[in-house]
Formats: C-alpha cells, structure tokens, sequence
C-alpha cells in the first residue's frame, strides 16, 4: 500500500520550528484523518499535528523532547488507495528518499494583511543553527574567572564573534565582561573565562517561551523607548462593571478605550521602515497574558469596531486559550499595540515594553485609593485611581502625541456607557 510522510507544519507566522511534547501514538496504531497525533510546543502556544489521512503508523521518526524545523518528516502513514484519493493526500515515492525543505525564509514567509511588520530578527529567531542546534555552554572553557564591574568590555574580536554564535552568546550576555585586551576589547582568553566561569553557577536550560521573550525584548531595546504616566479615575469603569450582567474584565475597558482613540490618532501606532513612519491599516491590539516562564499576547481584530458588550465573549475565550498554551492561529501575531495590565499583581506603576513589531504598549496599575482635593467641600475626599502608562518608539512620536492620546484614552473611560 502506498505511503503518506507526516510532516512538521507551519503553525504560524514566523516560526521556523517546533518542540515535540508528546507522542500520541506509536508505530502499528491505526489513525483517522486530522487525527492528533503529535503534541508540540512553538515560542507561542502548544498546538496538536495532525495527520493528512487515515491509515496505519508504520514508523515515527522524532522522538519527545526533539526540535524539529518546519516541512520535516515526523513520522510515515500507510494507507489505502481509496483514502488517499478522498483525503487528497500525497503518497511518498517508493524510490526517493523525503527530503526536509528548509525553514522559510523572508521572502516565502506570508504577512497578514500587511498589519504585521515583522523585523529581521524575528525570521532568523528559531532558524535552524540557532538555539537549539548550537554546542552547551562552556564548551571548551578554560582559565580563571573575568572580573565583572560597573562597565563591560564594548570591542569584541571576530574570533569571539564566531564563538559566541557557536555557543549561542549574544552581545547582551557579556555586557558586564571586562576585556584585558587593548582599548578595554575582549579577547577569546577573556571569553573562555567568562564561559567557564559561570558554567560553575546552578542554571536550567531556558524553554522555547523564555528564550522568545528574551529575543523580543532585547530586540526591542534597540530603538529609544520613553515612557509616559498619568493618573485614572477608576470609579465609572467600578460602577459600570458592577452593574454590568457580564462583569466584562477590567483589561477589556482599557483594551476598547485604546482602539478608540488609535481610530482617532492612528500615527500614535505607527511604525518607522527606514525614513518612513508606516501607518496601520487595522486596529488590532493585543492584551498581554502571564503564562508559566513568560508572557503570550493574544490579538484582537478590528477592535474599535465593536463595542464592550460584543467584544467579551472573544475576550474571555483568548485569554483562557493564552493561559492553556492552546491559542488560536487567528489570534496570534499582527497587533499594531498591547495592553498590559500589571496591576493584577499589585503593581501600581512599571514600564510595559512594546513587542518589536509594534511601537506602543499601554500599561495599567493596581486601582488605589488616594487623597484629591475637592474645591467644592475644601477638603481631601479619597478617590479610587490606577495609573495607566504608555511606552513608545521615541523615533515615531514625541511625549505631547502620547499625552493627547492619553487624554482621549481618559475620556473614553470616564464615560464608559459609550465603550
């Protein structure tokens, strides 16, 4: 009978790889087309590969806790001729061995709708050669520990270039490496002290979400981000959640109050290529979500299209597929700004930063009771309040942009009958 391959599909924009979780059959099991088969963890979400047809498992060429690149072969399906032709799967060449196709490139990655401005960085996260296929820490190490001090060492000889790519170093790890060499440069005597130094430190290997976060933020920080703050008044949104059938979520206020003055100040999110400031096409925002070892931010499309009571349903059921691991391609990439609530934690004021695809990201505090005066009683009356804070490419907009867009956000939560 003829064989169908099983292969590693593109489970979303960017991503180049996969880690296998979970085996969900073994080779003689008999399976049903879009029968989950495999288990996999991407920088995103845990997702399920199905199978093309129905058939037998005749073998299974990955095993669990093994970085597989997207198009290669997981495992091999026997099937009938019959299923093959109602399924419209592609039956493997008896006399060919299949062949991985390489990790998608710039140039064949698809954008949705052009919302999404993806930088360079984020096509060579995950590649094949990254991370997961460089050597351990500390390979080949030698030599006495490098002091650490208040500055690092900023020149790096190519020697040390080419062994931090091998073991998987960044520029961002050895900030605080003092060189020996000439000018304060580091060389690969200063580098394979570093290294051996802190493989004496207690560690764990860094997962797929961890090492995604660190790859945005770092990325981030290349451009001026500047923070701006301003108080809210939170007791319309209180009294309006308490007398609302629903309860909508705190964050979903603030989520819709965002899309509404973006409607009206679409430059605050735009996105600067070069000596152009690319203005969004879509209000899609993000609301960023705590999960185990990081954060993921589902996206919500067209937002300031609908209005708090038609938004709630797909709210709740994002953010539960975002806390699960499991969350829709549809809602994963392409927003042009997040909304980050740390105030669920107790935190009255941070400074939120913008994934390296959007240029603003609006933060929100815990609600607190503070002293305001009042000139009609002459006296301090306590008020409930949250600070909201917003960070922004500083290249696309100045702090009198961000704090009218602030004032509009304001508005719109102070009267939250119209949200």
């Amino acid at each position: 009978m003829p064989k169908v391959a099983i292969l590693m599909p593109q489970l979303g924009e960017s991503i180049a790889e996969a880690t296998i979780m979970q085996m969900l059959v073994q080779p003689g099991d008999t399976v049903q087309a879009d029968q989950e088969v495999f288990e996999v963890e991407t920088n995103k979400a845990v997702m399920g590969v199905t199978t093309v047809c129905g058939g037998t498992i005749v073998s299974l060429d990955v095993s669990a806790g093994e970085t597989v690149p997207v198009g290669a072969v997981m495992g091999i399906i026997e099937a009938t001729e019959e299923e093959i032709e109602r399924s419209g799967a592609t039956p493997l060449d008896e006399n060919a061995t299949p062949a991985t196709p390489a990790a998608p490139t710039k140039e064949t990655s698809s954008n949705q709708d052009g919302a999404h401005f993806r930088t360079e960085g984020e096509f060579r996260e995950g590649m094949p050669g990254g991370s997961s296929a460089r050597k351990p820490l500390g390979a080949g190490g030698r030599g006495l520990p490098v002091p650490m001090g208040k500055s690092g060492g900023r020149f790096l000889s190519p020697r040390v270039r080419a062994r931090m790519d091998e073991i998987g170093i960044t520029e961002a790890d050895m900030a605080y490496v003092i060189g020996t060499g000439p000018n304060g440069r580091i060389t690969i005597d200063d580098f394979e002290s570093f290294v051996n130094y802190v493989d004496g430190w207690p560690s764990h290997v860094a997962s797929p979400m961890r090492k995604s976060v660190a790859s945005s933020m770092q990325r981030t920080w290349r451009r001026p981000i500047a923070s701006c703050s301003r108080p809210i008044f939170m007791a319309p949104i209180i009294l309006h959640r308490k007398n609302h059938p629903r309860k909508p979520g705190v964050t979903l206020y603030f989520l819709r109050a965002l899309a509404l003055a973006l409607a009206e100040h679409p430059e605050c999110a735009g996105y600067m290529v070069g000596g152009r400031i690319l203005t969004p096409r879509r209000i899609d925002l993000g609301v960023a979500v705590q999960v185990a070892d990081g954060v993921m931010v589902p996206v919500l499309r067209n937002v300031n299209e609908y209005t708090l009571d038609e938004l709630i349903d797909e709210y709740n059921k994002v953010v539960v597929q975002a806390r699960d691991r499991r969350l829709d391609p549809a809602y994963q990439g392409g927003g042009i700004a997040t909304v980050s609530n740390f105030g669920g934690f107790g935190l009255t004021n941070a400074t939120p930063m913008p994934l390296p695809s959007e240029s603003l990201i609006l933060g929100v505090g815990a609600v607190q009771k503070v002293p305001v005066w009042s000139d009609e009683v002459e006296c301090f009356l306590p008020v409930e309040q949250a600070h909201i804070v917003a960070s922004f490419d500083h290249r696309v907009m100045d702090g009198g942009d961000i704090g009218r867009l602030m004032l509009r956000i304001a508005h719109f939560l102070e009267h939250p009958e119209f949200l």
